[in-house]
């Protein structure tokens, strides 16, 4: 199986720089991610001839870091993926609700990482599946995976996320809910605020109402476990159908929460780039039925 390939082109302001330098300061590769290249055959190369980290590099040279091949111990199963957005770097799926990302124990072949290690399999490819963020089952949305570790190290910490949720009953303008979150005593899931959890931070702006009913779009400035389920639920607001926070099932049978955007610096070009996913229609439908 052909490595993955990160390439990086030396700009002129890094002329005579020492490529340990160039790397970690230039390229943000980590300096575990180097020691690792460096034990690999051809793990850096420039000019198809090894580059040592005590080199220099000189404007306009290719360096390129030949990745460790990828291990998968996922089972591969056909499945249907919507792809939004796909490079040699990152690869981002609209998950539907009742689709878990990650196998587990009772989910162990039909889950969005069972589809694209499929999907490899088809084209040849292989890489380990890291998901940058994760949703439940039932949270529909956008699911970021990168390619390599490169990619995976340089994502995190840059990837902001938007959700849209509806919420039972009305709320106007913007706010923010900032209490602390843990597992609800006795459950195994389940979370619950309470002054000695894990500060919880949910920022959210009214966006469209129905009658009984109100779409919010949401930002995280932490990111606890069902923090937003368990936020509005803790203000009387619960989700629409998360029944689990106290949600009716009446106009939708899953929690009414959507990953609807992202936005993250690119790890190679580190371009700005920005994804948007349209809310699906069960949730739409929540404000559509409730006039």
């Amino acid at each position: 199986m052909e490595r993955k390939k990160v390439i990086f082109t030396v700009p002129l302001e890094c002329d005579g720089m020492n490529a340990n330098v160039f790397l970690r300061k230039h390229c943000n590769v980590s300096a575990r991610m180097i020691t690792r290249l460096k034990r690999e055959k051809d793990g850096i190369i420039r000019d198809n001839q090894l580059l040592r980290t005590i080199d220099t590099v000189h404007f306009g040279d290719v360096v390129i870091l030949n990745m460790p091949v990828d291990k998968n111990d996922i089972i591969p199963v056909k499945g249907k993926l919507d792809i939004l957005f796909e490079d040699e770097s990152i690869i981002i799926i609209d998950k539907p609700y009742d689709m878990p990302v990650h196998p587990t124990k009772i989910h162990q072949r039909d889950t969005l990482a069972n589809y694209l290690v499929y999907m490899q399999k088809q084209r040849g490819e292989s890489y380990t599946f890291r998901a940058i963020n994760r949703l439940d089952k039932d949270t529909s949305g956008i699911v970021v995976i990168a390619k390599d570790r490169y990619s995976a190290s340089n994502l995190f910490g840059t990837l902001n996320k938007t959700y849209y949720a509806v919420c039972e009953g009305l709320i106007f303008g913007s706010g923010t809910i900032d209490k602390p979150i843990k597992l609800l005593e006795g459950h195994t899931i389940q979370r619950a605020t309470a002054d000695d959890g894990a500060r919880a931070v949910t920022h959210y702006k009214a966006v469209e109402h129905s009658k009984n009913h109100t779409l919010l779009e949401i930002n995280l400035e932490t990111g606890r476990t069902h923090q937003i389920r368990c936020h509005f639920s803790s203000i009387n607001h619960p989700l629409a159908g998360d029944d689990m926070y106290g949600g009716s099932l009446s106009f939708i049978k899953r929690q009414a929460l959507h990953c609807g955007a992202v936005d993250f610096i690119h790890p190679i070009t580190k371009e700005k780039t920005e994804i948007k996913s349209l809310l699906p229609c069960d949730i739409q439908n929540i404000l559509n039925k409730d006039k």
